[in-house]
């Protein structure tokens, strides 16, 4: 298997080694060497949300992280038996070609997940509230085994 190369085409390993005092002092890491691509923010790449989905007696709970998010392109759909949960995030840097980072990290963009839901849910009367970059959504369940009382009529 050959090693992976750093974009200065020295061996990733070779770089590790030199870092703990081990490998041929030749061998520099620069800031300069590990540049993104000038066009990285412009990627049209769509990132996945983490989730949290509860459950009480009357309803399931989603919950979901997304700070820095713009609170006009936030949706949330419930379908049947799907929540579905979109949104965009803005980098608050304009970013220019000249910029140089040294960790990149957070992710810019569009993002959407659909989560399968666990129970039968009556989608119409999901509620959503987003407070503090945190969204939770609550959705009601469908009471499908209930006792029904009948009653008996003799002729």
């Amino acid at each position: 298997m050959k090693p992976s190369l750093s974009p200065s085409g020295h061996s990733v390993f070779e770089m590790i080694l030199q870092s703990a005092g081990e490998g041929p002092a030749t061998v520099m890491a620069k800031p300069s060497d590990f540049k993104l691509p000038d066009n990285w923010h412009e990627q049209h790449q769509e990132g996945q949300l983490a989730v949290d989905v509860a459950q009480n007696e009357k309803e399931i709970i989603v919950v979901s992280t997304m700070a820095g998010a713009d609170t006009e392109k936030i949706e949330v759909y419930v379908h049947n038996d799907l929540l579905t949960i979109r949104g965009q995030r803005v980098s608050p840097i304009v970013h220019e070609t000249r910029d140089e980072y040294f960790h990149a990290e957070c992710f810019w963009g569009r993002f959407s997940r659909t989560v399968v839901l666990p129970l039968d849910v009556k989608g119409d009367l999901a509620r959503a509230e987003y407070k503090n970059g945190v969204l939770v959504v609550r959705i009601p369940k469908q009471i499908i085994n209930t006792k029904i009382q009948v009653t008996i009529v003799e002729e």
